[in-house]
């Protein structure tokens, strides 16, 4: 099981948390250490699409209309910490740490 993210993000750490207590054995991969592959950013946008991006971070609201309007995949190349977070490949792919993803690694 791979978790997509950054070790500093909260969500990440609940969700590494829980996996980790639900015995998953999940395993970190650091998009700003490991950047994303062009294959994982257009395997993740043909999955989540726009809702990929996150658009309330610090990264996105410092970026110009201009860099705002460039494709998702540009995007997560220049910037790899607008993923939203966490990605988890595990069973199938979940964004987010929600219930709907909570429920699916359970």
């Amino acid at each position: 099981m791979i978790v997509y993210g950054i070790k500093t993000c909260g969500t990440v750490q609940k969700a590494l948390a829980a996996l980790s207590a639900a015995g998953k054995a999940p395993v970190l991969r650091d998009v700003r250490k490991t950047p994303l592959t062009p294959e994982e950013i257009a395997e993740f946008v043909a999955a989540f699409g726009d809702k990929l991006i996150n658009r309330s971070s610090t990264t996105w609201r410092g970026l110009s209309e201009t860099e705002r309007a460039a494709p998702i995949e540009a995007l997560l190349r220049a910037h790899p910490t607008l993923m939203k977070r966490p990605v988890i490949r595990g069973n199938g792919l979940t964004l987010g740490w929600d219930a709907a993803a909570q429920k699916a690694h359970s």
